[in-house]
């Protein structure tokens, strides 16, 4: 049963800024996305910056509101539909791990209070005499499970290094125990072993918490090793959609394969205008033709779960 599914979700901003900006000139941040995630499983969606990924995240949690499309939570919960208390409820479900926690770590509080300042008006944590007992119990234990300890629950974020602080929004974003987890490039500015170390950490709390997870990356070969199932976007697209396994073996879109070239190269933003025509990387691509650039291509089935938007990909 999938936890999350995604229809058709499009979000546009205003081109220009400001009470003067002209109406009428958008950027699709996020262009027709349909994709689904099931239980304990892992959907990477990966791109450049300015592709669209993040934007999909924040709808996911009405961070933003969107301007088309449907997410639905496990059966038939449209999310969008929502009430303030049933929001509030979803969210304990579907929690956001953000990329720098150096800004998302409030730096006055104490670990103990960063990590439980979202419980108290938790119907999971009933007010009563025992509820601070239960909470700092609840906290201690799940800083073990990241693997820090008890004795840091006094102390201040600023007293971690930054794999130790991605550590603790790990763990905060665990205590309400949710179904799915949105981890937003929260490895992209670790070294590379503490990357490798948090990749592991999230790997073991899936197999032990049957876990799901949304991970955004702009690394395709993390996002590989990481994930079950990857959804590459660009310009607010997905252009290939396929497992894991697959699209590390067989790429099929040029947007693909020039991700798996990248390492560690600068990246672009690559927002599209909603004025644009053909596809959204005719621009960039070695291959394309004169219809690329007039006609848009759909996302077609491949075989064997892998989709591609691309006119001579599968030709």
């Amino acid at each position: 049963m999938a936890i999350i599914t995604v229809e058709h979700l499009q979000k546009r901003f205003n081109l220009e800024a400001g009470f003067f900006a002209r109406f009428g000139r958008f950027v699709y941040a996020v262009n027709d996305i349909s994709f689904h995630i099931g239980e304990n499983e892992t959907y990477g969606l990966v791109g450049e910056s300015g592709c669209g990924k993040t934007t999909t995240a924040r709808l996911l949690v009405r961070m933003y509101e969107s301007d088309g499309g449907r997410i639905i939570y496990r059966d038939n919960t449209e999310v969008g539909s929502l009430g303030r208390r049933e929001l509030k409820q979803y969210r304990e479900k579907v929690k956001y791990v953000f990329q720098d926690p150096a800004r998302s770590l409030n730096p006055r509080m104490s670990i103990y209070e960063v990590l439980v300042s979202g419980c108290r008006g938790s119907s999971r944590w009933p007010r009563g005499s025992g509820r601070e007992k239960q909470l700092r119990e609840a906290a201690a234990a799940i800083l073990e499970e990241v693997g820090l300890g008890k004795e840091d629950l006094e102390r201040r974020p600023s007293e971690f290094s930054g794999g130790q602080r991605q550590r603790i929004s790990i763990a905060r974003g665990l205590l309400m125990q949710p179904d799915l987890l949105i981890c937003d490039e929260v490895v992209s500015a670790l070294d590379v072993s503490i990357q490798g170390q948090i990749l592991n950490l999230l790997l073991d709390l899936r197999n032990k918490r049957d876990l799901s997870f949304l991970f955004i990356t702009h690394d395709l070969k993390v996002a590989c090793y990481f994930c079950d199932r990857i959804g590459v976007m660009y310009r607010g697209e997905l252009m290939e959609e396929a497992p894991a396994a697959e699209l590390y073996k067989r790429g099929l879109h040029p947007y693909t394969k020039l991700l798996f070239s990248l390492e560690n190269a600068p990246v672009k933003n690559s927002k599209l205008l909603i004025t644009a025509a053909g596809c959204p990387f005719a621009e960039r691509c070695p291959i394309a033709e004169e219809r690329c650039f007039r006609e848009h291509p759909d996302l077609l089935d491949a075989g064997t779960g892998h989709k591609v938007r691309c006119h001579n990909s599968l030709a």
